[in-house]
């Protein structure tokens, strides 16, 4: 029935060690859907992804991807048009970029100007193949504060996207934390 799919997802996360509530597996079952329809097989580890990206992403979010078209190639430089909720107001833009990242990231802190430095950028394949999810890490840091995000897709620039995003949710909302570095330095 029509329900069969979400109640075997949830049985499938109980035995991950998850438990859901109605809204939550509602959220995850749309996801799980996206990506089963993309990839021929998904496995546990994408399941987990899939819970991490969820997590790391609420509808309340300052900034929310809405739309991302990446133009890459041999041929430069790399293009984006990127639509981002910035406060509910969805705004559009157009940047360019040395590789199709950092286009995105460009597009972003054109419509959400910040002081914050990139300290990392990081792409891990969840799973093997080229229909592989990839969880991007991204770690932003500003007047000693870090902000990390994370993302999990298998298209590695929505990921990337939705990462910086998500650290610059955790920047705007000021849930940072303090960088050892700057602990030193306040201690000597």
């Amino acid at each position: 029935g029509k329900h069969s799919g979400r109640a075997a997802l949830r049985a499938k996360l109980g035995e991950l060690g998850y438990d859901l509530g109605d809204n939550q597996l509602k959220d995850v079952f749309v996801r799980f859907k996206a990506l089963a329809d993309r990839k021929k097989e998904v496995y546990d580890d994408d399941l987990i992804a899939l819970l991490a990206d969820a997590s790391a992403s609420a509808n309340d979010d300052h900034l929310q991807v809405r739309k991302l078209r990446v133009v890459c190639g041999t041929e430069g430089p790399q293009e984006a048009e990127l639509t981002l909720s910035v406060g509910g107001e969805e705004q559009f833009v157009d940047a360019t970029g040395d590789g199709p990242v950092d286009a995105v990231f460009n597009a972003v802190k054109m419509l959400y100007p910040h002081g914050a430095k990139l300290d990392l950028y990081q792409v891990q394949a969840v799973t093997e193949g080229t229909d592989a999810q990839a969880t991007v890490s991204v770690r932003l840091s500003l007047d000693g504060r870090v902000f990390t995000g994370q993302s999990a897709d298998t298209d590695t620039v929505v990921a990337s996207a939705r990462a910086y995003v998500n650290a610059l949710n955790r920047l705007h909302a000021g849930q940072g934390r303090t960088s050892n570095s700057a602990l030193m330095q306040s201690a000597s």
